[in-house]
């Protein structure tokens, strides 16, 4: 069971009257919204109310930008990439994991998936999850 939120109507209402929030369909919508957020508090501490209506705005931005600028999931043979760079490592580096030169080559050049058992191997090499090279 949750516990309803006592807010002073009054002073949320007119919070909310200043504010306007509503669904953002386009750029000026998110910019006017933004910037509301991000005003910064005449009062040293924030009352419940302009609390809530942060939590508010902020649910609207980030269902906004979700919506607006999606985060593409990267592939396993990117992450590989990625983590070798970050890492310093080269392709010779992964040879002993990969079994040989030539599967080594394949998998960093997406010629090859990385399989169940080398996707464990990479996630324990490099302290991630198995689940980024899957």
């Amino acid at each position: 069971m949750t516990a309803t939120l006592q807010l002073n109507e009054k002073a949320y209402g007119q919070l909310l009257r200043e504010a306007l929030p509503h669904l953002i369909r386009a750029a000026e919508d998110y910019d006017l919204l933004a910037a509301e957020l991000e005003r910064p508090n005449e009062v040293e501490a924030s009352s419940m109310e302009e609390r809530e209506l942060a939590e508010l705005l902020t649910v609207l931005i980030e269902e906004y930008e979700a919506r607006e600028f999606p985060v593409r999931k990267s592939t396993p043979r990117q992450t590989l990439l990625h983590l070798m760079e970050a890492r310093g490592l080269k392709q010779k580096d992964l040879r002993k994991l990969f079994g040989s030169k030539g599967v080594t080559s394949e998998v960093v050049h997406g010629k090859r998936s990385i399989s169940k058992g080398q996707a464990k191997k990479l996630a324990t090499l490099f302290h991630v999850t198995v689940d980024l090279f899957i």
